[in-house]
């Protein structure tokens, strides 16, 4: 069955009031924390796919996401980069959408209105952006979530949780867009946004995905595994080790450390919005994340 721009699976399920997960590459899934995320909760649901675009080369510049080739004895195939939406079932509860958007390169405006269909048609009750970008923050302190919600009752749940309200402005994605239509069709909406230390970049960032799963089960009662805790717990004492090791080289990183550390806890206890660090200080920190990638 096409929708819009998407073609359903057959057979079409009944979802019981379901709530949208989305993650947006590669814009701000940095550490693929979101990826991460949406996999946990996909194998927890033990999901299925549900809706995939019809023609991904009308919004995708296939030059710049690049298709797959695989060979499998004989056979080969060819994998193209897709907008793929999976759900999830949970018993006398309601159930779950996971978008894994990609951003568009062009007709983007046709691809935001063919989600939103697909949101509507499934009776959608509430939306959330989940991602991860990179921030000047300590690696010394919890990984800053920031957040937004459209209702008291998500905003004093996040607060519990320890999200600390979005003060960002500047370039953003079309997409973005969904969260402000979706508020038109009486869906409620929220976003979680978790800071990783831009000096300390890794491919697949598993403190940024524990963090997420926290407030995510806070919110929804689902259960970490212990695979997942202790993957977060080795990256965190490898992290730990490397930054000891870059202190030892640069003693100048301990003074810029104790400033990430005043600047976060501004923001976390007191509410006061990023500082910003001069560009001799981002440059050095700039520098030791290069080294960090270096081993």
């Amino acid at each position: 069955m096409r929708l819009r721009a998407f073609d359903l699976n057959d057979p079409i399920p009944e979802l019981n009031e379901p709530h949208a997960l989305a993650i947006i590459r590669p814009w701000i899934d940095v550490g693929s924390v979101g990826s991460l995320v949406v996999s946990r909760l996909e194998t927890y649901l033990a999901s299925k796919e549900l809706a995939r675009l019809a023609r991904p080369g009308d919004f995708f510049d296939l030059t710049r996401y690049r298709p797959t080739l695989h060979r499998n004895e004989n056979q080969i195939q060819i994998q193209i980069p897709n907008t793929v939406v999976t759900y999830g079932k949970r018993e006398k509860r309601h159930d779950f959408l996971f978008l894994r958007l990609m951003e568009p390169h062009m007709l983007a405006e046709e691809y935001v209105d063919s989600v939103l269909e697909l949101l509507k048609a499934f009776r959608v009750k509430k939306y959330c952006l989940l991602g991860s970008m990179y921030d000047m923050c300590p690696y010394t302190r919890p990984l800053l979530v920031t957040g937004a919600a459209t209702t008291l009752d998500l905003q004093n749940k996040l607060a519990a949780a320890k999200v600390v309200p979005s003060d960002y402005q500047g370039p953003t994605t079309i997409l973005y867009l969904i969260g402000q239509k979706v508020l038109q069709l009486g869906m409620d909406t929220f976003s979680l946004i978790v800071h990783i230390p831009s000096y300390l970049t890794i491919e697949e960032d598993y403190r940024g995905e524990r963090r997420l799963m926290e407030i995510l089960c806070s919110l929804y009662d689902f259960t970490m595994t212990e695979e997942d805790v202790e993957k977060a717990k080795e990256q965190e004492e490898q992290v730990s080790l490397i930054a000891e090791e870059m202190m030892l080289q640069e003693p100048r990183f301990r003074l810029i450390l104790k400033q990430l550390e005043s600047n976060y806890d501004s923001r976390v206890k007191e509410g006061k919005k990023e500082i910003q660090l001069s560009p001799e200080v981002e440059q050095f920190l700039n520098s030791l994340g290069r080294r960090f990638r270096q081993g």
